[in-house]
């Protein structure tokens, strides 16, 4: 794999998150048991076999790159000896996935010496694409129309996007000491998505989670000309010994916009 390649496995995995999007779909629209997983977060059918179409492509096609993601076992002091590795959730979302509102989605991510260099996201009940390939802009496709999105430049009466399935007290001091008044309510990476498009200026996570949660959000939005940092203010990295994204992170159009 080299750097040049970027754009073959851009094609590669937009075709990925569609195909994971369409197997999603055929198990959303009938019945589908829940199980639970250690961490007791539930995981579903649909979570097993996108995940399994992915990794199995991936593996086939570029067997020289690593893999890690939700749904497979991971040998991380394996792992980070490669220089390239791919970074999957393939249902983002799954308490909105059970509770059928539509807010979830397929994240491929593709981490180069611990930067994520490119970045697909797509909302399977929407059919909507996001993507980006590092210092190539970031885009936004939508019933076989493509065009390059970017951050809004307001910085004043911003709308801040909070999950609708992880809440946080910190969140809500957060919100009151900065008299937040405009906010809206978004499950899954569909929140990254919003900011890079330019329709809000915000987006707060505190608590654990995961590089798979975040790797090719971040790509997309810094992409789009925005800021992705932990909440201490240092860079996010992937393909780490340890997963876990222990510090919280913070999205944000523009720096002015920085809430204490």
């Amino acid at each position: 794999m080299n750097i040049s390649d970027l754009n073959d496995v851009l094609v590669t995995a937009k075709e990925l998150v569609r195909e994971a999007g369409r197997i999603i779909l055929e198990i959303y629209s009938k019945d589908f048991s829940v199980d639970y997983k250690d961490d007791c977060t539930p995981v579903t059918e649909a979570d097993r076999k996108s995940n399994s179409y992915i990794i199995n492509v991936l593996k086939r096609k570029y067997p020289e790159c690593a893999v890690l993601a939700e749904e497979s076992p991971d040998d991380p002091d394996s792992r980070i000896k490669n220089d390239w590795c791919f970074i999957i959730d393939p249902l983002d979302g799954t308490k909105e996935f059970i509770k059928k509102n539509g807010e979830f989605t397929v994240n491929v991510a593709l981490a180069y010496k611990g930067k994520a260099v490119l970045g697909v996201i797509g909302i399977p009940v929407t059919g909507e694409l996001y993507y980006a390939v590092k210092g190539m802009g970031a885009f936004y496709e939508n019933n076989g129309q493509v065009r390059t999105i970017k951050v809004s430049d307001k910085t004043k009466d911003i709308c801040l996007l909070v999950s609708r399935s992880h809440r946080s007290d910190e969140l809500l001091r957060l919100i009151e000491r900065n008299n937040i008044k405009n906010i809206r309510t978004v499950g899954s990476a569909i929140k990254g998505c919003i900011i890079a498009k330019g329709e809000a200026e915000a987006y707060y996570r505190f608590g654990k989670t995961m590089e798979w949660d975040t790797a090719a959000m971040q790509c997309i939005v810094e992409e789009a000309g925005g800021i992705f940092r932990q909440m201490d203010d240092t860079e996010m990295t992937y393909n780490r010994l340890n997963s876990v994204n222990d510090k919280g992170f913070y999205v944000l159009n523009n720096i002015l916009n920085r809430l204490k």
